[in-house]
């Protein structure tokens, strides 16, 4: 009996790019010479893609695929998808949430630790000898008891309040709407919870609709005293004015663990030592991909046998 055909967008772990060609007959299109090529002659056979937050998929590459039933996606971001065409076509798609809650949660408080005690500064201090030689490290800044501003109180968000309550951190969060039964106060205002808050804390879907939402007047309103920590989208902030805004002192610093245009992140920020940069590892455990993996296998599997995803976005 044949294996079904699936179309990969381009490579996960090891790991999961055997089980997948275990089961099914894959496709891989980053390793064809010319991929646009090789969807004209094969993209009619089918009916099931896996992607990745990260690869996503084009229009351009949809129109070549008129079969297309199902994408199965490896994360949470869905911004690198066209949503609009997709349900115009009637194309289902699933994502990977939950699993990665609180990894990410975990990351972001990290963050927000290491922005305000300058842990990887300090790492950097002792490295260069300039401890050994009788300099002193500057103070820095204490993170219990501090104000928390939530920028998307979604599961992420609320995986990271959860942590806060043990920093006996006081949380309100930034929705479009407030979420029902919370107990934090919700700002309808996010220019107030910036000038309210000393870490605005950055969970919110990425897309056109947040495309930077944190722009340099937000900045200015969480003021000198304040920390920006980015566990989102990299769209969702201005770059270019939150450079300017660590160059010259208009926010205290912060941490981020994505950018504009992944993987190059601008020289500017990495000549600054009052930001904390990750190379987007906010879900990276061992056992966190795994259960990504399995997800994305599972709800595959799932729409192959009775056409439903399990997780639908």
């Amino acid at each position: 009996m044949s294996k079904i055909k699936v179309l990969q967008i381009g490579p996960l772990s090891e790991r999961f790019n055997r089980e997948l060609a275990a089961e099914y007959e894959v496709s891989a299109l980053w390793q064809q010479a010319e991929p646009l090529t090789f969807l004209r002659q094969q993209g009619g056979q089918f009916r099931y893609m896996v992607s990745s937050a990260r690869f996503g998929c084009t229009a351009e590459q949809l129109e070549l695929l008129p079969n297309l039933r199902a994408i199965c996606s490896f994360g949470v971001g869905h911004d690198p998808y066209p949503l609009e065409l997709l349900r115009e076509r009637g194309i289902a798609i699933s994502t990977t949430p939950d699993v990665l809650n609180d990894c990410v949660a975990d990351l972001a408080m990290g963050l927000i630790i290491d922005s305000a005690r300058r842990l990887s500064a300090s790492d950097r201090f002792v490295r260069s000898g300039a401890w050994a030689d009788g300099q002193s490290f500057p103070l820095a800044r204490r993170v219990s008891g501090k104000r928390l501003g939530i920028v998307g109180l979604g599961r992420i968000g609320e995986a990271v309040a959860q942590r806060a309550a043990g920093f006996a951190m006081p949380l309100r969060y930034h929705n479009r709407r407030a979420v029902e039964g919370s107990p934090y106060q919700h700002e309808p205002d996010l220019l107030a919870l910036a000038r309210w808050a000393d870490f605005l804390v950055l969970t919110c879907p990425g897309g056109a609709a947040t495309r930077n939402l944190i722009d340099a007047e937000v900045l200015e309103a969480l003021g000198a005293d304040g920390f920006l920590i980015n566990v989102a989208r990299g769209s969702v902030v201005d770059e270019a004015a939150l450079i300017t805004a660590l160059q010259n002192g208009v926010i205290a610093g912060a941490g981020l663990d994505v950018y504009q245009l992944e993987p190059q992140v601008p020289p500017a920020l990495r000549e600054l030592d009052n930001v904390v940069l990750l190379p987007h590892v906010g879900s990276a455990s061992v056992e966190t991909r795994q259960q990504m993996a399995d997800l994305v296998l599972d709800n595959l599997r799932s729409f192959v046998a009775s056409g439903k995803l399990l997780t639908p976005l």
